[in-house]
């Protein structure tokens, strides 16, 4: 039981890493109209949730495996991989940001010397410091399996939008609590279809979301970092 209610706190929206600055694009998805109700934000939500998965899911599971395994190469290849694939200057920073962050909050919790080691990494700048391979790292080390893990980032992600929703169009709690039920759904179909991948095939093909972040980096007035 103790081991569930900690996955539940490092899976909760408010944990003070500084997620909420981040929209994963929806401020612009709102702007140019491809989200404008609970339907689209519905399917821009399952959009971010399986590019997630096929990205930063298959980093997570590479960098867990190399935790319990020891292997603080492996962990660093799995982070510049990550961020060698992310679209963007606003989407690098939000990764390695929140994770930096990450780690520093957990090892104010306990202690965990892969974590510090990798933390150590970031500041002299020999990895990028990804936020879904610190979550790796630390879920590791406290004994969660990686199809938890997976689980866990995922949830987060999708959380982390519907807390954007909430605060920049006409939508209720009743809404985001729907939409994020049901797109937890497909959890486990994108666990079973990313788990064997190698780092080289981590790959997401999201047009429009890229053409979002590009977007965002030109608008004037903006709320969100990204």
């Amino acid at each position: 039981m103790v081991h569930l209610a900690r996955l539940l706190q490092f899976s909760d929206s408010t944990l003070p890493i500084g997620s909420f600055a981040f929209s994963n694009g929806l401020e612009s998805a709102l702007q140019t109209g491809i989200v404008s109700d609970p339907a689209s934000l519905l399917s821009y939500v399952d959009l971010i949730l399986r590019q997630s998965a096929r990205m930063d899911g298959i980093a997570l599971l590479h960098a867990h495996r190399a935790a319990l395994a020891g292997d603080d190469e492996a962990i660093r290849l799995a982070d510049s991989e990550l961020f060698c694939r992310r679209v963007g200057e606003e989407q690098q920073l939000m990764l390695t940001r929140v994770g930096k962050k990450f780690a520093e909050l957990v090892l104010t919790i306990m202690t965990a010397p892969t974590l510090e080691r990798w933390l150590g990494d970031i500041k002299a700048n020999a990895t990028p410091g990804c936020l879904p391979v610190g979550q790796a790292i630390a879920l590791a080390h406290m004994g969660a399996d990686e199809v938890e893990a997976f689980a866990m980032h995922q949830y987060a992600i999708g959380s982390m939008i519907l807390s954007a929703a909430l605060r920049l169009m006409r939508i209720d709690h009743l809404d985001t609590q729907r939409i994020l039920f049901t797109a937890q759904g497909r959890v486990e179909g994108d666990y079973l279809a990313v788990r064997d991948f190698s780092l080289d095939e981590m790959a997401s093909f999201a047009p429009v979301f890229d053409v979002l972040v590009a977007h965002h980096t030109t608008t004037h007035l903006r709320l969100f970092m990204n």
